[in-house]
């Protein structure tokens, strides 16, 4: 598939703002964090700009963006539908624990609970968002389980680290357990993506160009080969769904991604355990800037390498 700019933005940016969100209303609820004015401001604001940035950025993947409303519609059946309608619902309580966190000093107790539900609608539309591409049966690299475990993961992972930045840079809360936290994502995720990469390169083909055309039966008359291209030149399909990478390429970037995005990050919040509080900003604005560039690598990746099945009437031998 080609990899858009604006979905991979999109993907990156929402789960690092919906993870955000998540653990200050976690951290809030246990107390472990107080509502304090500033943090909170900066906070919120940021988890805000990532997603609202990020769902902005989805519609310039669309033939005509000003009609992407209309996807709201079709929620009983679009997953891209119930993305878009979780994402509106979840507005409305992290709206309101935002507000009481910044202007009445208060996230625990009811309004805890308000950020909570909050919490629970911004992983949800992670979830949403992962099964937009975990239900194209037609696309089997997304079909996995591992898909929208990995959305999931590494939503809470990015946030982690983001939530990280914030405390050392206004020096509240418990920092030492959120570096447990980000430590412990940082190494879950690398594992899941080892994992999803393992599935893929070991799951037999589910379709072959033989039996897409239903041809098997035949024996050895039913083996389909392309004598020929069906078009004289690049079309929408071959764009879209016939990208193609190198294999030698597609495996160096996948150790650039798990270097960038896992095994980098994890050794600098380690370091934070041990080094004084004046290197804990910088430190862990690097390893948000790693977690960046390492998951923008990894889900170009996850784009590149997936093969639609119509790319079987274009030459592809099994998908």
């Amino acid at each position: 598939m080609h990899p858009a700019k604006s979905v991979i933005y999109f993907t990156v940016a929402t789960g690092a703002g919906y993870g955000l969100m998540g653990w200050l209303a976690v951290f809030g609820v246990l107390g472990l964090v107080p509502a304090d004015h500033a943090f909170g401001i900066a906070a919120f604001g940021l988890a805000f700009f990532l997603i609202v940035s990020g769902l902005l950025s989805s519609t310039g993947h669309l033939g005509r963006p000003e009609r992407a409303w209309r996807a709201l519609s079709q929620w009983r059946s679009s997953w891209l539908s119930r993305e878009g309608v979780l994402a509106i619902l979840s507005f409305g309580p992290t709206g309101l624990y935002a507000l009481a966190w910044v202007l009445l000093g208060q996230n625990s107790g009811l309004v805890g609970i308000i950020g909570l539900v909050g919490a629970g609608l911004c992983m949800m539309t992670v979830f949403a968002t992962s099964m937009i591409y975990a239900s194209l049966k037609t696309i089997p690299g997304w079909s996995n389980r591992w898909v929208s475990i990995g959305y999931l993961v590494m939503s809470l992972m990015s946030g982690s680290v983001l939530m990280l930045v914030l405390q050392s840079t206004f020096t509240v809360g418990a920092s030492g357990l959120i570096i447990k936290i980000a430590i412990f994502f940082l190494a879950l995720g690398g594992i899941i993506k080892l994992l999803y990469w393992h599935s893929l390169s070991t799951l037999p083909a589910r379709s072959t160009a033989t039996t897409a055309t239903g041809l098997g039966g035949l024996g050895a008359n039913g083996q389909v080969r392309m004598v020929e291209s069906p078009h004289s030149e690049d079309n929408f399909l071959l764009k879209e769904m016939g990208y193609k990478i190198a294999r030698k390429h597609a495996h160096a970037l996948k150790r650039l991604a798990l270097v960038l995005g896992f095994i980098i990050p994890m050794a600098l919040v380690a370091t934070l355990a041990v080094l004084a509080p004046e290197y804990s900003l910088p430190v862990s604005l690097l390893a948000m800037v790693f977690v960046a560039l390492g998951l923008a690598t990894e889900r170009w990746l996850f784009f590149a390498e997936a093969k639609h099945v119509v790319t079987l009437y274009y030459g592809e031998t099994e998908i």
